[in-house]
């Protein structure tokens, strides 16, 4: 199994700037480009590659997808986990691809990598769609924060109540800050929906019995996650200031969240929503933080709406 996993691998690996990328194409080249940036970090874009690149594909987008530097499929034994190394990453992706423009689907994290990459390489972008996107993190953990409380609050959970004060008090920029906000969001199930539709629930079977995804499961380090908090300090940022300038700039821009996905409040969402624009924002019932395999219909049907 392990030599079958290299050879994937090498099959779809592509070199920019000189070094080995995991990049995959899916559908017409002559198509409209989308490139879609995973979240994480050290994340991979294999779930979405499993579930939906190639549907996507099959609705009229000619779909690339990538793992950045360091993460998933791409490996490299001195990635600097910067910004500038990934923007310089993806006009790699656009030079080898022969894009011109391109709309970038940013989910999560990789919500923030194509905001700022948008931001400074404007003239590339035909438009950014926002999935699940990390907005302002001091917010989101907040935010964490707060509904966690409140379920311990019913629960008359002491112990868990306790931990959540003593996060409350730690330094808002550390890394153990955002580590220990992200476990109570696990714990309090935030990244899923209670109500999964039969769709969802086929996918993420498909998903589990990935032996690639499976892989990268297991063999996940926090390596990434370190480099880009010391590298870049993104744990205090907020991407709103960066949305109303390309705002301002009439670069398109189109979000989708879900209703069940607990690292946002409401507040975030209206936000985003009164900056871009009631049209440009669907806030979704029944889905959570992985939009486009809770809701893959409506993902799909939006972004043909917007931008095909």
């Amino acid at each position: 199994m392990k030599y079958i996993f290299l050879f994937i691998l090498f099959l779809v690996s592509f070199f920019v700037n000189g070094q080995s990328l995991y990049t995959k194409a899916y559908g017409n080249s002559k198509n409209k480009p989308v490139i879609f940036i995973h979240g994480g970090p050290g994340s991979s874009s294999r779930a979405f590659e499993v579930t939906t690149a190639q549907k996507l594909a099959d609705h009229g987008f000619y779909v690339v997808l990538y793992d950045r530097r360091g993460e998933g499929l791409s490996n490299d034994k001195n990635p600097k986990y910067n910004f500038q190394q990934t923007f310089d990453d993806l006009n790699g992706i656009y030079k080898q691809f022969n894009f011109k423009k391109a709309t970038l689907i940013g989910f999560s994290f990789g919500g923030i990598i194509a905001t700022l990459y948008a931001e400074k390489y404007s003239e590339n972008i035909k438009s950014l769609v926002l999935v699940s996107s990390l907005l302002s993190q001091p917010e989101t953990y907040k935010n964490i924060l707060a509904k966690s409380k409140v379920i311990y609050q019913a629960q008359k959970d002491s112990t868990n109540l306790r931990d959540v004060s003593a996060i409350e008090k730690m330094d808002p920029n550390s890394f153990e800050y955002r580590a220990s906000c992200f476990k109570h969001s696990s714990r309090n199930g935030f990244f899923s929906t209670k109500n999964q539709h039969e769709s969802a629930k086929s996918l993420y079977a498909e998903l589990g019995s990935d032996t690639v995804y499976k892989n990268l499961s297991k063999h996940k380090t926090d390596a990434p996650v370190v480099g880009f908090w010391k590298n870049e300090n993104y744990s205090g940022m907020s991407i709103m200031p960066a949305l109303k300038r390309l705002h301002k700039k009439k670069v398109s821009i189109y979000a989708l969240y879900g209703k069940d996905d607990g690292i946002f409040s409401i507040q975030q969402i209206k936000n985003l929503q009164n900056l871009i624009g009631t049209g440009q924002l669907k806030y979704l019932e029944d889905c959570s933080h992985y939009l486009y395999t809770d809701q893959q219909a409506e993902f799909i049907s939006s972004l043909g709406q917007w931008i095909k």
